[in-house]
């Protein structure tokens, strides 16, 4: 600030991960783009939240407090799915566990009010996005409420936040009152009321609170039809206004979906001039581990049109597709090479002591997104930027009016490949299988050059289950999809004479899989010599569709019931019957 000439800044993020000033971290996207808006922008990482006054470090705001857990949920990353205490955090200096607290957004709203008692604050991020209304919270086995409630904040900004932060901190700027700003896409505001509801047209009301927050029957079901409004209402292009009723008086509305960014909007956004470093403060704790994996990865896009029962990125990023231009990733990737020495120096010209974070051997780790190849829009809806709100894309068979087509990415990766001083571009973001095999025009050409081009050694893919009645709880293609691609795989590597195997992915106790399913997976994994290093216990997070079927013990697509695993020993035993440990 003394450097820029700031007296104050116009807005203090404060943030539950260290800081890396790269785009696949929240803070530093979120802050570069109100940066680039002409607003003064201050980041406090990881505050001692025991102690108010560490919010009073950058001085009082203009404008108002941002505040977010980080790019996990942080009960997310406190705990595994068996509630046990990880002992480190990607997110924290030196992979160091215990740098945020629990329910980080919650604790650095009340600190942030402790330190300037009327200042406007504003949530977002994966936390408050998912727990924006009343959810099912694993930790306490509960229905909490909806985390703006309970913190207190003025606005919680949902999904992707650069168009919804933009408006706000605009009519703030123009000397706008918070209390008025609440008609902003993408943002769930408070009211107090429910007369107060009229100037919301066409509003939903969502089962109350206090209607979903018990265990009977009638609950549960209501819980589960809380779920599914909440679910055909976020399409941009057709939602309508949400209202939660909690005690009576006071309703969240939830205003409907911001629209997805343009590829041109997001080309800007990540050529924004990121250092794509952690700060140098770091250095002696090691750096940051997250930023290791990605700090040469170029996001590719946004949204996933996959509908994974168990992901929550539908949710938050929206199922609508877009990616960017191959002319900016085709920037980017330049800027990696030529911009090596000046990295090297650090902010303000101080040099990193951890060269192994800085340093740029000509290696792209990944071209990608929440799924690698699903590059462009699925189909002319999601061009304008919706999706429909009925029925999937690819599950339980794919829509008529997909477009299944690697044609452009095949293109943007050959580009990529051939700029002078790129050894290798990977792709780690995962892939999906079954689009691969509906694209009959390109779906060969593309496996080969995955094989041949992006791949070391091993592909990561995500089967998750072999049972077909798993399998639909999961919203996934049969298994018989997934031993066609892995009878393709090895024979275009046999073409290829390359030694690659694929590193499928599976997840235990999944609702509709009891012991039964576990053995059968189990079989089909000795049958095919396969020893799975990737098998993740089912994690019932905040947002998602399976941790609804948890809960409940119902499917919310149909309301039937469905088989659920909740005890902790026949949980651990049906991970441990599929890795053999």
């Amino acid at each position: 600030m003394d450097e820029r000439g700031w007296q104050e800044c116009d807005f203090i993020f404060v943030s539950g991960d260290a800081y890396a000033d790269h785009p696949s971290f929240a803070a530093a996207l979120i802050c570069r783009v109100l940066e680039s808006a002409g607003f003064r922008v201050g980041i406090i990482p990881q505050p001692d939240w025991k102690n108010h006054t560490s919010y009073t470090a950058l001085g009082k705001p203009r404008l108002g407090f941002l505040a977010g857990a980080g790019c996990m949920d942080s009960m997310v990353a406190h705990y595994t799915a068996a509630k046990r205490r990880r002992s480190d955090d990607a997110y924290s200096p030196g992979g160091k566990s215990g740098m945020r607290p629990d329910r980080a957004t919650l604790v650095y709203v009340e600190g942030i009010r402790r330190a300037y008692k009327n200042i406007t604050v504003i949530i977002g991020g994966i936390e408050a996005s998912l727990r924006r209304f009343a959810h099912y919270d694993y930790w306490s086995d509960t229905v909490r409420r909806s985390i703006l409630l309970d913190s207190k904040a003025d606005i919680l900004v949902y999904g992707m936040g650069e168009k919804p932060l933009l408006q706000i901190a605009n009519r703030l700027a123009a000397g706008e009152d918070v209390g008025n700003i609440c008609d902003v896409r993408g943002t769930c505001v408070r009211v107090h009321g429910k007369e107060n509801i009229n100037k919301w047209k066409d509003v939903i009301f969502l089962p109350g609170y206090e209607t979903i927050k018990e265990k009977d029957n009638a609950s549960l079901r209501a819980y589960a039809d809380h779920f599914m409004t909440q679910k055909k209402n976020a399409d941009p292009l057709s939602a309508k206004p949400l209202a939660e009723e909690n005690d009576g008086e006071r309703f969240v509305i939830q205003n409907p979906p911001a629209l997805p960014l343009s590829s041109q909007e997001l080309d800007r956004i990540y050529e924004l001039p990121f250092t794509r470093k952690a700060h140098p403060v770091y250095d002696e704790a090691g750096g940051i581990n997250a930023l290791k994996e990605v700090s040469f990865s170029l996001v590719s896009s946004r949204g996933c049109f996959g509908g994974c029962s168990f992901c929550a990125i539908t949710n938050h990023q929206g199922r609508a597709v877009t990616g960017r231009s191959r002319e900016s990733l085709t920037r980017e990737a330049k800027r990696l090479i030529h911009k090596d020495k000046e990295n090297n120096r650090g902010v303000h010209g101080r040099k990193h002591k951890n060269k192994r974070e800085s340093d740029f051997k000509g290696y792209i780790h990944d071209v990608g997104g929440p799924t690698a190849n699903f590059f462009r829009p699925g189909c002319e809806k999601q061009k304008q930027g919706g999706f429909c709100a009925e029925r999937e894309c690819l599950y339980p068979a794919p829509c008529p009016k997909l477009k299944a087509d690697h044609s452009e990415y095949l293109k943007t990766l050959k580009v990529l490949r051939e700029i002078p001083g790129i050894k290798k571009v990977f792709i780690r973001s995962g892939v999906r299988f079954d689009y691969i095999q509906h694209d009959k025009k390109h779906g060969s050409e593309f496996l080969e050059t995955l094989c041949k081009h992006h791949v070391s050694g091993q592909l990561k893919v995500a089967p998750e289950h072999i049972s077909e009645n798993v399998l639909d709880a999961m919203g996934k293609t049969g298994s018989a999809c997934y031993e066609r691609f892995r009878n393709d795989f090895t024979a275009v590597n046999k073409k290829l004479r390359l030694k690659q195997y694929l590193l499928p992915y599976f997840i235990s106790a999944h609702p509709g899989a009891g012991m039964k399913e576990a053995e059968e997976l189990a079989k089909y994994l000795k049958k095919t010599g396969f020893a799975p290093e990737q098998t993740q216990e089912f994690y019932p997070t905040p947002g998602t569709m399976s941790t609804v079927m948890y809960y409940t013990g119902l499917d919310p697509r149909a309301m039937k019931p469905i088989f659920t695993v909740k005890g902790a020993k026949e949980r651990r035993k049906q991970k441990e019957l599929i890795t053999g440990i």
